[in-house]
């Protein structure tokens, strides 16, 4: 038997109060101009954020400075990773300045979520959340953690930025957010939520799929047809209440359209997966998981341009951002996506959030929408279908407005998007782009951000 001495219990328990307090505090640059942390949002289950302040911020301005809050997808996908390092922070995953970066208009704030991405943790695997307000829950505590003692932040309006997935965690995020300010638990105030080819509605995407490639020759007719015969079963599933089983099916007709399409991107329709130089790698990686497949696509796309810049990035967020941010336990390995995350989202995954996005509208929140024209996988053709199921009163008035020419430098190069706004409802088509807007056309990007914001800053 091993006897334990008093000293020794004190030291552990003195241990445990040091990591409790270490894990709760903030950590940032000298200058200040980096923040970053662990919020425990429940026993046991430890959210990672960074937040970058401007060094364009205005004081005193004709409209408050702005923070951004950005929301990766996957569901699983790292956003201190991804967002930050390959689409908007200030420097790019060879640590070289970003031109295009959101900061030249708004603080900006990442987090790892849900719980159990990137740097996130939680010490046991029962602890993954399971559905979207669970993870709009632990985000709201996180909120809670950064603003309710800091009257700098609370100066600042919060707008949610959201990419595939994370569209789905903005707008149950954005109710939850206007609940908690409502009762008082949550010192903020609510911008607006802007979600970019977002996974809102599952079943309308897939119906877009065979339509589009059809339209586009990457599928033919038979293929088409089959495609939405797939299509149907999803829809009934999902009007049965068989989520998981959609999301086995969802699978199935990807995998089914990849193979009758010769491999298209499912995040660029001009690009072939096989143009990715980690496709056939990642592929050969996994063994009988549709999920599993469709979620190691999600970052390929950004890395067509650039061979091993998957790999670079994780070689970076390993290695010497690890180093920089001190507080990452060492037992905590950074990957782009979790497997685990995902799966625990499963029966979540197809849901459609349409009613979330009415019901911020019905409360006067400002909502964006921005859509990359050569995106499948969330399509503007499926993202438009959902719009028009939308309840809002000012639909029929939004849907008649005629749309205006958006061009980058003047009209040098073309038209580069439209927009339409009426009310607190703005929607951007974006010309050019894939599924990663901010990566593909950095320009549009800036102008919506600084527009979505009302940043007091100039271009």
């Amino acid at each position: 038997m091993v006897k334990c001495s008093s000293t020794s219990v004190f030291l552990s328990l003195l241990f445990l109060a040091l990591l409790s307090f270490y894990l709760a505090e903030s950590y940032g640059t000298a200058d200040g101009m980096e923040q970053w942390g662990y919020a425990q949002v429940r026993p046991k289950a430890h959210m990672f954020w960074w937040l970058y302040k401007s060094p364009q911020r205005i004081e005193n301005g004709p409209t408050p400075w702005p923070t951004v809050l950005w929301l990766q997808g996957g569901p699983g996908a790292s956003g201190v990773g991804i967002g930050n390092f390959e689409e908007i922070g200030p420097l790019d995953y060879n640590l070289k300045p970003r031109n295009s970066t959101w900061l030249q208009f708004a603080d900006l704030l990442f987090v790892d979520n849900p719980v159990g991405t990137g740097y996130s943790f939680v010490e046991s695997s029962s602890l993954l959340v399971t559905t979207d307000e669970a993870a709009a829950s632990d985000l709201t505590e996180l909120l809670k953690q950064l603003y309710n003692k800091n009257p700098e932040m609370q100066k600042s309006p919060l707008y949610i930025f959201a990419e595939s997935y994370g569209g789905k965690y903005a707008v149950t995020l954005g109710l939850s957010i206007v609940k908690a300010v409502k009762s008082g638990e949550l010192k903020l105030k609510l911008g607006g939520v802007a979600i970019g080819d977002s996974w809102i509605s599952p079943e309308d995407f897939v119906f877009s799929w065979g339509p589009l490639l059809l339209d586009v020759s990457r599928l033919d007719s038979n293929a088409a047809e089959k495609s939405n015969s797939m299509a149907e079963k999803i829809k009934e599933q999902i009007e049965a209440g068989e989520y998981g089983k959609a999301t086995n099916s969802w699978g199935d007709l990807e995998n089914y359209i990849i193979s009758n399409s010769n491999s298209i991107d499912f995040y660029n329709f001009l690009l072939d997966s096989d143009m990715d130089p980690l496709g056939a790698a990642a592929s050969n990686s996994i063994t009988g998981s549709n999920t599993g497949l469709s979620l190691r696509r999600y970052s390929r796309y950004l890395s067509t341009k650039v061979a091993s810049a998957s790999d670079t990035l994780s070689k970076l967020m390993n290695g010497v951002i690890k180093d920089k941010l001190k507080i990452i336990p060492k037992n905590i390995t950074w990957q782009e996506e979790s497997n685990e995350v995902f799966t625990a989202l499963s029966n979540d995954f197809m849901k459609p959030r349409i009613n979330e996005v009415d019901e911020l509208l019905s409360l006067g929140v400002n909502v964006t929408i921005y859509s990359g024209q050569l995106d499948i996988i969330c399509s503007t053709k499926g993202t438009e279908a959902w719009v028009q199921k939308l309840k809002w009163d000012g639909l029929k008035n939004f849907t008649n407005l005629a749309r205006t020419p958006l061009y980058c430098n003047g009209s040098d190069g073309g038209t580069k998007g439209f927009y339409r706004s009426y009310r607190n409802f703005h929607f951007y088509w974006v010309m050019h782009a894939g599924h990663f807007v901010p990566y593909d056309q950095p320009c549009i990007a800036l102008r919506l951000v600084k527009e979505t914001t009302q940043s007091p800053a100039s271009y």
